[in-house]
């Protein structure tokens, strides 16, 4: 997850914590968290690059709309990140 920027770490921990949330899903919820509007240009891009990492999967709900879930490796991801985390906190 070291090579993953803040924002695609913030992505990747709504993604968690939820039951396969659409795109706009994640965009609502990571907008509460930065209290600002995120573009569509900044959002799937982002999303995109998690995806093509592994550590979430994409499928498809219906014909527009695209629902995320984490995988084994992204769960995995997450625990490693949060136990380097604790050391320091």
């Amino acid at each position: 997850m070291n090579d993953l920027t803040g924002f695609q770490r913030d992505l990747l921990y709504v993604i968690a914590g939820a039951d396969q949330p659409s795109g706009q899903d994640i965009k609502e919820e990571i907008e509460k968290y930065y209290s600002s509007d995120i573009n569509h240009g900044r959002l799937y891009p982002n999303l995109d690059t998690i995806v093509n990492k592994e550590l979430v999967e994409k499928g498809q709900l219906d014909r527009r709309t695209n629902y995320y879930a984490i995988t084994e490796s992204g769960e995995q991801e997450i625990v490693e990140r949060r136990e380097w985390e604790s050391q320091y906190l």
